[in-house]
């Protein structure tokens, strides 16, 4: 289970720092229906994640069990790939950094949080979580940690229920912090969605940059 553990976290961790959907949470509990739809996104959130790390959970049990020498190829393989792309999203993250007291441009959809209703907050949860490409290269290789450790069932579950924990951690302290405390919430909140949007991109890129080394070199390790 251990082992299991240490690979996971950094992997949930990559998932819990990501920028947009932090923001996306902080504009929600600053706009009129801050209690519904920030609920709604974090339930969406939390589920995008659950679901894709089982699944990838249960399709890495039908890998080729390993060699007689003990190397997982095939896991090996799948690995470097991974790597390969989160490099590759490292790169992307750190040329769109920016620079300066250039505001950076945020997605379109932002504007319209403020009518947004409980049930469109749920599903843009679910799709920043579970459809975004680097939070799903992170649910592959969560998925395929947890998966290829046989262990027992209540051994996935566990590994399941901190990595999502983990995961979803930076949507939903600020989100229960604000419900508990709302009027004392607002300014820190506020700034530090505007240290998200400047700095996030620099954060990310440098922790893609490990992840990926780190996933290349268990991968060559597999064989």
């Amino acid at each position: 289970m251990g082992p299991v553990i240490g690979e996971i976290l950094p992997l949930g961790l990559g998932i819990a720092i990501s920028p947009i959907p932090i923001i996306a949470a902080i504009l929600m509990l600053l706009s009129p229906r801050a209690r519904t739809t920030s609920l709604g996104f974090l339930a969406g959130w939390v589920v995008g994640i659950v679901i894709a790390v089982v699944v990838f959970t249960l399709l890495s049990s039908i890998l080729p069990d390993s060699d007689s020498d003990g190397s997982k190829p095939v896991a090996g393989v799948i690995k470097i790939i991974l790597g390969a792309l989160l490099l590759l999203l490292a790169v992307k993250q750190w040329r769109s950094r920016p620079h300066g007291d250039t505001e950076p441009a945020l997605p379109k959809w932002m504007t319209a949080i403020d009518s947004m209703t409980a049930v469109r907050a749920l599903l843009l949860g679910f799709v920043l979580s579970a459809l975004n490409p680097k939070n799903l290269l992170m649910g592959v290789a969560a998925g395929l940690a947890i998966g290829g450790a046989t262990l027992t069932v209540g051994g996935d579950v566990v590994a399941i229920v901190i990595f999502t924990v983990l995961a979803a951690s930076t949507v939903a302290v600020p989100v229960i912090a604000y419900l508990a405390a709302s009027s004392r919430l607002a300014g820190p909140l506020e700034a530090l969605r505007k240290w998200l949007v400047h700095n996030n991109a620099t954060v990310m890129a440098i922790l893609l940059l490990v992840i990926g080394v780190v996933m290349i070199g268990k991968g060559i390790g597999s064989f």
